[in-house]
């Protein structure tokens, strides 16, 4: 054997392991996921598994319960990624006007992400609970009245936005920190000799510079946020009155608490369509504006 066969074998052993792991525990789920759409496979009937082509798309379609999980995960989009965008760059210009303590205060943002979402999510009931919950002693001892965090439609999904923002929003600030460190300074300098205030600079150098990693952190969590399925599972149970129900928990419920997994899955695909018609629209627009 020559020594670039030789190397050529060496790259693909090494290679091996991801090449099946990843073939294992995404590509074959992917086709078993695409077969099932296509296919009738309730666990709960005694009929055998029948193709039924795409019925089980028409009736996710007309399906009431699908448009309403649909809406609640849009409202969740809507609040989250703005929010999400203008706090995690609030905190990344912070931490980079900062000549002391940012490690501190990059590590302190950066914590409630490394726990699970279950963890998060039973610290947060207890601040939401309505009879001795943190919030609302805190509203008490204000001399208010105290709130129902998650079981009125007007609270629920702004307060699971809230947990939502606490727990993720460390991860994108510092994504934004490390783009903002690697703007020469140079650049900064010879505007501020030229008379530019903050702002200008803000708008005329910073943002335009930091378009790239802008329009990364909007699509991931773009995606992210039709897929949250942990934080309304945890907090409401996607309650109340279905109103924090994403489509993610009604796949979850339709798939493993009725066992219609073939139209779980079909779901799931109309899901993968929706995130992907939202995120090519965001990069075009994002990227018309960086042209």
């Amino acid at each position: 054997m020559t020594y670039l066969q030789e190397r050529k074998l060496t790259g693909w052993l090494y290679l091996a392991p991801f090449v099946v792991a990843f073939t294992t525990f995404v590509i074959v789920p992917i086709g078993v996921s695409l077969w099932l759409s296509v296919m009738r496979f309730d666990l709960t009937s005694r009929e055998s598994v029948s193709f039924v082509g795409l019925q089980n798309f028409q009736d996710a379609l007309k399906d009431d319960y699908f448009w309403q999980a649909m809406k609640a995960t849009l409202w969740f989009a809507v609040l989250m990624i703005p929010s999400m965008l203008i706090l995690a760059l609030s905190l990344a210009l912070g931490m980079h006007a900062m000549n002391r303590g940012r490690n501190v205060v990059r590590a302190m943002l950066f914590l409630p992400g490394m726990f699970n979402v279950a963890v998060a999510g039973i610290l947060w009931q207890w601040f939401y609970n309505g009879e001795f919950g943190l919030f609302n002693f805190w509203l008490k001892g204000a001399g208010l009245a105290p709130q129902p965090w998650l079981s009125d439609r007007g609270f629920a999904m702004p307060s699971i936005v809230l947990m939502s923002l606490w727990w993720s929003v460390g991860g994108t600030s510092v994504v934004i920190l490390a783009a903002l460190q690697q703007i020469p300074k140079q650049i900064f300098e010879a505007a501020t000799l030229d008379g530019a205030a903050y702002f200008p600079l803000l708008s005329k150098i910073t943002l335009p510079l930091l378009r790239p990693v802008l329009m990364f952190v909007v699509v991931t969590n773009t995606i992210g946020a039709f897929q949250v399925f942990g934080q309304p599972f945890l907090l409401t149970r996607g309650g109340p009155e279905l109103s924090t129900r994403g489509v993610v928990q009604y796949i979850y419920e339709t798939a493993f608490n009725n066992y219609r997994m073939g139209y779980g899955a079909a779901m799931s695909w109309l899901l993968f369509l929706v995130i992907a018609l939202f995120a090519l629209v965001q990069y075009r627009f994002l990227r018309r504006g960086h042209q």
